[in-house]
C-alpha cells in the first residue's frame, strides 16, 4: 500500500523590504530553511510573491523543466499564475515570482541555496514525496 501521509510545509514570511520577502520554511513542524521571494506586487507574474493561502505542491522532475536540472517543487493552483517553483537562487533577481530556499539570510539574500534545496528535497522524498500541502502566512 502506498504511503498517503500528508507532508506539511509552512512558510512564514517575516521580513519585508522593497525588493524581497524573507521567511522561514517548516516541514512537518520542523524548521528546514530560509526563503526568499519577490515582494507583494498584487500577484503579478514574474515580479510578485504569491498570495497567502494553502496550496498543493508536487515534486517536479528535471526533465519537466527547461531550466532546472535537479528535482524541485511545483506549487499548484495559484490563481492567475503558473509554474511557481521552490528552487535554487540567492537574490530577488533569481526568483521570477518563485520561492528560493537557503540556509541563511540577510536583507534581500539567502545563502547556501543548493544545499538547502538538496536537504529539503531529501526530506520530502524520505517522507514519500507525495501529498504535499503548503500553507503561506505573513507574520
Amino acid at each position: 500500500m502506498k504511503n498517503k501521509k500528508k507532508i506539511n510545509l509552512l512558510l512564514i514570511r517575516d521580513t519585508f523590504s522593497e525588493n524581497s520577502v524573507i521567511g522561514e520554511l517548516f516541514l512537518d513542524g520542523e524548521r528546514m530553511c530560509d526563503t526568499l521571494e519577490n515582494p507583494w506586487l498584487d500577484n503579478q507574474r514574474n515580479i510578485s510573491c504569491i498570495p497567502e493561502g494553502e496550496y498543493k505542491v508536487r515534486l517536479r522532475l528535471p526533465r519537466e523543466s527547461a531550466t532546472r536540472d535537479y528535482l524541485h517543487l511545483l506549487v499548484e493552483d495559484v490563481e492567475n499564475r503558473s509554474y511557481i517553483l521552490f528552487h535554487r537562487g540567492n537574490t530577488a533577481k533569481d526568483t521570477r515570482g518563485c520561492i528560493l530556499v537557503g540556509l541563511g539570510s540577510q536583507q534581500d539574500f539567502v545563502s547556501n541555496s543548493v544545499l538547502a534545496m538538496d536537504l529539503l528535497i531529501k526530506e520530502i522524498v524520505n517522507l514519500g514525496g507525495e501529498n504535499i500541502n503548503l500553507i503561506i502566512k505573513n507574520k
